[in-house]
């Protein structure tokens, strides 16, 4: 199978008081004196921006006019049973100017083009509300 690799994103973390990440070109600068929540917050901005991505893949699939104003709010818990750390996610998604079902149709359609989704696919229990 040959593929092409569309982007590569590289980043250096640090940890302790002065600890953070930062991507190659710069474009993330973070501040992470902690670990957590940075860890959980950084996964959900990137999981969601991705996720809206193909949110507007699923649309022109459909040949749905993709929507102005849609937004995805992220809620990823960092989660502990008997020792095990393991993740959860919630996605509360608005998207206005569509009818619900073909909203709901686009979202989960989406789960199935996200590369976040697909990785996380079995391992972290996702919940997508539309809103």
């Amino acid at each position: 199978m040959t593929h092409k690799v569309l982007f590569t994103g590289k980043t250096h973390n640090t940890n302790g008081r002065d600890g953070g990440a930062r991507s190659s070109d710069g474009f993330l600068d973070v501040k992470m004196k902690q670990p957590h929540p940075a860890a959980e917050n950084l996964f959900g901005a990137a999981w969601s921006a991705c996720y809206m991505g193909a949110i507007e893949v699923a649309a022109s699939h459909k040949q749905i006019k993709f929507p102005a104003g849609i937004a995805v709010d992220a809620e990823i818990d960092l989660n502990v049973d008997d020792g095990n750390y393991f993740l959860s996610a919630r996605f509360n998604v608005s998207v206005p100017g569509v009818d619900p079902g073909i909203a709901r149709e686009l979202l989960d359609a989406a789960h199935s083009i996200c590369p976040y989704s697909k990785a996380t696919h079995g391992n972290v229990t996702v919940v997508t509300n539309l809103v």
